[in-house]
């Protein structure tokens, strides 16, 4: 494997690309023509990245890959473990004396777990888990928040050869079960309490209800917490399960599971029916978080310098970036938690914690949903007040479309601080793949409000309406060759149907991924919003990602979301909801400055045809806007069938929806302009 302590920096796609010349004598023009060798020779790309990252198996490979989508095949006859391939870092690193983990919660309390540690208490909980009746191929399921237990439990898990799957504790007992019992698991590992927003908050009552509802569970272990206010009978400490004997600790190895076995379940966030229960396989994750990780150049200043490689991307353990950040530690990096919100902890939003947290940490790699970016900006967050944020060189967004503006922020503030043309790495893949579809890279250009580069290995195109690829306009985004974390299957769906309708009805054989696309000549791409929520003005398409950027520099202007329906004649309404800033209405002024935005930056035809002021805007606990479920609410359907309350960031505003809609629904739409 190349050297990823390398003193200089260079980035990891470079060290790989020479890996290539000098092992596989392949030379490339540009980054274009290495994308292009990946997607076109997925025998040999895949292999090479097998043997570049020394992927070790007791039994040999039969080939690389056979079949085609949906139901292609990789490696066949290989045996891995994830938990196995993360703790090969574990001498290493400790010798180095860097640190596996780094968490922080709300209160200030801090824990740095070494990777030993991390190996022992991982290695002792499954040991309790087997002493339980977990087996390979059984489930176990999570309801943790954001700290070290999440991540012990995960490896545990998988080293067994179980099946792992999580919610995170701000969900409602309805979506967990809603989860949990598709999987039907035999263990749940459940905190009883957390602390969040600077409140604590009892969770002994939601566990009870999650147990009550899950009869296939057998035992139950309780990360015990000072905010509950009840107890969880016949439960299982989390603190003894993790403390077995040192000896029988070292004798404790993961087992080597088939190259496709199961590694974890995620859940898609669907607005009808059961959440679609996707199942990952091990090797395909270890595979593409090591390329991931070469996209996102963790590793390149490992021991470099006495802190060594510190990546901290902020999410809660229901989103897959919390997978995506726990991928790290496959590169040997430090993964740096934190357990809070983002914004603070009083009643006032305070943008200014997780930056701290950086700070006192000396994270050198700092990622976020791109809303929490444009909070930080329109908040006038001076980043020099936070706390000394040089160790910091490069930037993440993903969860939505970064605008522009919120990136020319980030920019001018870390040029503030001496850290000029500051790295930023946007990427856009999802729970579907647990990986990501569009990347960075170090060596390329900047592109604000675009993903810098196609992913290796991910044959991604944009295609029109008669499934041609298209280049410079928008189209559909699909992958038109096998990638290896798709899912193995949904669990449950014995013959692949809701697998294949879900991502292979459009076009047999074809991966469509459900978001717009557009693939610009030099090979950056931008996503344009959800392409079943794409606005389509007289024949001329637009994501509503360009509309809200062209809005929301406007003063006074906080949040947007704009949906079409369509009307009697085959004609639609553009109705645009509006959450002034503080001190700010929605008057003719705000009306007239946003429709001349889109007219200038747009085209006429997308001007909304009603404006109108709105408390909020639903957002999924990802960060995503929901317009499709409004949509489908303006037009008819009930609130219980488009959106889950227990799914939603601000679950307060959803009865304003509901009350417009219905006036909607009526003829008179009042409120509007």
């Amino acid at each position: 494997m190349a050297d990823i302590a390398d003193p200089q920096f260079v980035p990891r796609l470079a060290l790989y690309r020479d890996w290539l010349k000098r092992e596989r004598n392949l030379e490339f023009a540009d980054y274009e023509a290495m994308w292009e060798w990946s997607t076109q020779d997925l025998d040999g790309f895949w292999r090479s990245v097998w043997d570049y990252f020394d992927v070790r198996s007791p039994t040999p490979f039969q080939q690389v890959v056979e079949g085609t989508m949906p139901f292609a095949r990789w490696f066949k006859g290989a045996s891995v473990n994830y938990a196995r391939e993360v703790f090969r870092h574990a001498e290493l690193a400790d010798a180095a004396g860097q640190p596996a983990i780094i968490a922080e919660n709300e209160r200030g309390e801090v824990e740095e777990i070494s990777w030993r540690e991390l190996r022992r208490r991982s290695a002792s909980l499954a040991l309790t888990l087997r002493e339980n009746g977990v087996d390979c191929g059984d489930r176990v399921a999570a309801y943790l928040p954001n700290g070290p237990e999440a991540v012990i439990a995960m490896l545990a898990c998988v080293s067994l050869g179980a099946v792992w799957t999580m919610c995170a504790p701000d969900m409602g007992t309805p979506a967990v079960l809603d989860r949990f019992r598709q999987a039907e698991p035999k263990v749940l590992i459940a905190a009883d309490g957390v602390h969040y927003g600077g409140k604590p908050r009892d969770r002994s009552t939601t566990v009870h209800e999650i147990l009550a509802g899950l009869p296939t569970v057998t035992s139950v272990m309780i990360v015990r917490s000072r905010d509950a206010a009840g107890q969880v009978a016949n439960a299982i400490s989390f603190a003894d399960a993790i403390a077995h004997d040192d000896e029988a600790v070292a004798e404790f190895e993961p087992v080597a599971v088939p190259f496709e076995h199961p590694l974890w379940i995620l859940y898609s966030s669907g607005t009808t029916g059961p959440p679609k229960p996707m199942v990952h396989g091990h090797g395909g994750v270890i595979l593409t978080g090591h390329v991931g990780n070469m996209h996102l150049d963790l590793g390149a200043s490992y021991s470099a310098n006495n802190f060594g490689e510190r990546f901290h991307w902020y999410s809660s353990t229901g989103w897959v970036m919390w997978n995506v950040q726990v991928g790290g530690l496959l590169s040997g990096t430090t993964i740096c938690l934190y357990d809070g919100a983002p914004k603070g902890t009083g009643q006032e939003p305070d943008w200014h914690a997780l930056w701290s947290f950086a700070a006192r940490h000396k994270v050198t790699w700092f990622g976020a949903g791109a809303a929490f970016y444009a909070n930080c900006r329109k908040e006038g967050l001076v980043l020099s007040e936070t706390g000394d944020l040089s160790a910091i060189r490069a930037l993440g967004t993903t969860g939505s479309v970064l605008d522009g503006p919120s990136e020319a922020w980030g920019t001018s503030e870390f040029a503030k601080i001496g850290k000029p043309g500051i790295w930023w790495c946007n990427i856009s893949g999802g729970t579907d793949i647990a990986a990501a579809f569009m990347s960075g890279n170090r060596e390329l250009p900047p592109t604000p409000g675009r993903l810098q580069c196609r992913h290796l290995g991910a044959a991604i195109e944009a295609w029109d309406e008669n499934g041609k690829a298209v280049t410079g306009e928008v189209g559909e985004l699909v992958c038109t060759k096998p990638f290896p974390s798709m899912p193995l299957y949904f669990w449950g769906d014995e013959e692949a149907q809701r697998y294949c309708s879900t991502y292979f009805e459009e076009w047999e054989g074809i991966w469509r991924h459900g978001d717009w696309l557009t693939i610009h000549p030099d090979g950056s791409c931008a996503i344009s919003g959800r392409s079943d929520a794409t606005i389509n003005r007289h024949g001329l398409r637009m994501g509503t990602a360009e509309i809200y950027a062209a809005v929301e520099t406007i003063d006074g202007v906080e949040d947007t979301l704009v949906i079409e329906l369509e009307v009697e004649g085959g004609d639609s309404q553009l109705l645009m909801f509006v959450v002034p800033a503080a001190n700010s209405s929605l008057d003719e002024g705000m009306m007239a400055a946003a429709s001349s935005a889109i007219r200038e930056k747009l085209s006429p035809r997308f001007i909304p045809d009603h404006f109108i002021a709105a408390p909020g805007i639903p957002r999924t606990l990802s960060g995503k806007k929901q317009e499709l479920p409004i949509k489908r609410l303006f037009s008819g359907w009930p609130l219980a069938k488009v959106i889950d309350r227990n799914l939603t960031q601000n679950p307060e505003v959803l009865d304003w929806y509901v009350s417009q809609a219905n006036t909607w629904q009526q003829g008179a739409l009042e409120g509007v302009e």
